[in-house]
């Protein structure tokens, strides 16, 4: 059951982007309905947030457990989508984290302040297989539909934004040292949202960061179950 859930979510939130993408990108007068743009714009956003998450099930093989080529083929698709990132890439720096969690050792942790910090977290992720899966997908939509900034506007912008999304309540406010104190080794804190805020802040990774250390395995979906799952 869990998997049928899991794979049906997944395959939502994808099929939303591509589907809210291309109305976005294809159909939409945005001079004509700036407020149904900026709708799409924060949809878009929100539901990028959610392609992260996808690639992030997968990669702990939370999608479908126990078939790691379905994982690795929504993850990757899902990264894609996103902003071109490399599966490869990102599973052994998020592997790294987790082992390393909150130490010089972790790829996602920077002890600057949270802008410079978020400057070291794109530098991290983003590279030149990135750059030229984006760049060559902007010239392509330039050749298919001329001189319009629909493409990036409703691709591009948001990735950015979701990228700050995910920085802010998956990565700076669970991991920031010096704050308060961590509950244990894997020096991650949950930020204690509700549970509506935390699923439109992160999809739960900020609102149960704790948790989800300490049940790696565990979709986005379950992991507020997790909570005080020890004391019960």
């Amino acid at each position: 059951m869990s998997s049928l859930v899991g794979l049906a979510l997944a395959g939502a939130v994808i099929c939303a982007w591509l589907a809210l993408h291309v109305f976005a990108v294809w159909h939409l007068d945005a001079s004509a309905s700036p407020v149904l743009a900026v709708l799409c714009l924060i949809g878009l956003t929100w539901l990028s947030v959610g392609l992260f998450i996808v690639a992030h099930d997968a990669m702990h093989g939370a999608i479908v457990p126990g078939r790691p080529a379905i994982n690795k083929g929504l993850g990757s698709l899902a990264l894609l989508l996103f902003a071109g990132f490399s599966w490869r890439k990102l599973i052994v720096k998020h592997m790294a984290h987790h082992r390393h969690a909150g130490t010089d050792d972790d790829p996602d942790f920077s002890r600057g302040g949270p802008m410079s910090w978020y400057i070291d977290f794109v530098r991290t992720y983003f590279g030149w297989r990135e750059f030229w899966v984006l760049g060559g997908s902007v010239i392509l939509y330039a050749l298919i539909l001329g001189a319009r900034w629909a493409y990036v506007g409703f691709w591009a912008v948001p990735s950015i934004l979701a990228s700050m999304q995910l920085f802010v309540f998956g990565t700076w406010l669970p991991h920031r040292p010096d704050h308060d104190a961590f509950p244990d080794r894997h020096n991650a804190r949950s930020t204690r949202f509700g549970r509506p805020l935390s699923l439109l802040t992160c999809f739960h990774f900020g609102g149960y960061h704790h948790e989800h250390h300490l049940y790696p395995s565990v979709p986005w979906w379950q992991l507020p179950s997790m909570r005080g799952k020890d004391e019960r």
